[in-house]
């Protein structure tokens, strides 16, 4: 179990608070598909994904985004137990999609770069260090399974 403290709560809480869920899900899901082209192959069904342009204008990537988002705040309201929560996620990434669980890592670079713009001089090394641990937390979650 990880132990939180109450100033690493606060900032995971402030920061799922103050982003805008769509545009940090689009923006982020978009910057992976175009800094890591290879995760373009798990995407097949999102037709165009050629370029940046068409990645970022693509809706099935927004919408994609939203999921993620949507999974991360899952993650923020159980803070507690992340693994059970994301026991049929590490599942459906493992073995229905199998995802290379190395991709999440690269996921969550790319989120943390997207929430730093977003929070500006608000995202201090402090709080990136509160938001890189919960991703890390998260993305052991999601490896689970691959064990």
């Amino acid at each position: 179990m990880v132990k939180w403290s109450d100033f690493e709560r606060a900032a995971i809480q402030d920061i799922f608070s103050k982003i805008s869920y769509d545009a940090v899900g689009r923006a982020a899901l978009s910057r992976c598909l175009i800094v890591y082209p290879w995760t373009q192959r798990y995407f097949g069904s999102f037709g165009n994904l050629y370029n940046a342009a068409a990645i970022t204008t693509n809706p099935k990537v927004a919408a994609h985004g939203k999921v993620i988002m949507a999974g991360l705040e899952k993650a923020v309201k159980n803070m507690d137990d992340i693994k059970t929560t994301y026991k049929d996620l590490s599942v459906l990434h493992s073995e229905k999609l199998q995802v290379d669980p190395d991709n999440f890592n690269l996921l969550g670079d790319c989120l943390t770069i997207v929430v730093a713009g977003q929070m500006g001089a608000a995202f201090t090394p402090e709080v990136q260090g509160a938001f890189q641990k919960f991703l890390a937390v998260v993305v052991a979650s999601l490896r689970k399974q691959y064990y």
